[in-house]
């Protein structure tokens, strides 16, 4: 399978080999689902937390007596079912995590990337480099490529640090190295942009 090498100024030089069993795969969309929901759930905190009934800082003892007072039968203060009692089944502090193969999340990876691919929103640069720090020149090169939702890969050897701080305030805009590729970021932004090394990269890590 191959596909255009362009630079930022949108010339074409030439066209790149790019592995069919990466990015030519059988998408499948519940295997894209189980991997995001995996994704999604390592993210949340679990850190919410409220007092249960034994946890409450009051007396044990019985409000009122059990007959003659015409009231309901009440024990102490703790129950949830009084102002200021405890929570039943409330949240308690706990890990979201769930398990997934490891052979399932690199296919989803594979099948991200395989998607991104048949849709047309794949793109290889030869290098993403800036000679300056200057946000409006590369907000005018992303906007005349027509990356306004987009996606960089690069490779963590060969980042270039003016290209980040010059992309890093623009909106839609994200620079991500290989090692932290995941399905959840390439299916939200509409475009994907890999350099020739993080293609390199990426096709050593998934082959």
């Amino acid at each position: 399978m191959k596909t255009p090498l362009i630079n930022l100024n949108g010339d074409n030089l030439g066209e790149v080999e790019l592995n069919d069993s990466i990015f030519a795969v059988p998408v499948r969309k519940d295997i894209l689902q189980r991997v995001v929901v995996w994704q999604l759930a390592k993210k949340r905190g679990g850190n919410r937390k409220t007092k249960s009934r034994g946890e409450m800082a009051y007396s044990r003892r019985k409000i009122i007596r059990q007959k003659g007072s015409g009231h309901a039968r009440r024990g102490d203060r703790r129950t949830n079912i009084l102002r200021g009692g405890g929570t039943a089944h409330g949240p308690v502090v706990r890990s979201h995590e769930i398990a997934l193969p490891r052979r399932i999340r690199r296919h989803g990876l594979r099948c991200a990337l395989s998607a991104k691919a048949a849709a047309g929103d794949l793109h290889i640069l030869d290098n993403a480099q800036m000679p300056d720090i200057k946000t409006k020149i590369a907000a005018q090169k992303l906007s005349d490529r027509g990356w306004h939702d987009v996606l960089f890969l690069e490779s963590e050897s060969a980042a270039d640090t003016k290209f980040i701080l010059s992309v890093r305030n623009i909106k839609r805009v994200r620079v991500m190295p290989v090692s932290g590729a995941n399905v959840h970021d390439i299916l939200r932004r509409k475009s994907l942009v890999l350099t020739q090394a993080a293609l390199k990269d990426l096709e050593t890590k998934l082959s």
